[in-house]
């Protein structure tokens, strides 16, 4: 049992690269739209 295994995601595969691939695209996708977002509304960029 891999060691990611044992913390809160439980389950077969959490660790399975293509998850953490898909996670860290959406979790960083998040933030880079939460900047642009908050950029946009602070400063009158297009």
């Amino acid at each position: 049992m891999s060691d990611l295994n044992r913390g809160i995601m439980k389950f077969e595969g959490a660790d399975s690269p293509k998850l953490i691939t898909i996670s860290t695209v959406v979790l960083l996708g998040s933030i880079l739209a939460l900047i642009l977002w908050a950029l946009s509304s602070a400063y009158a960029i297009a």
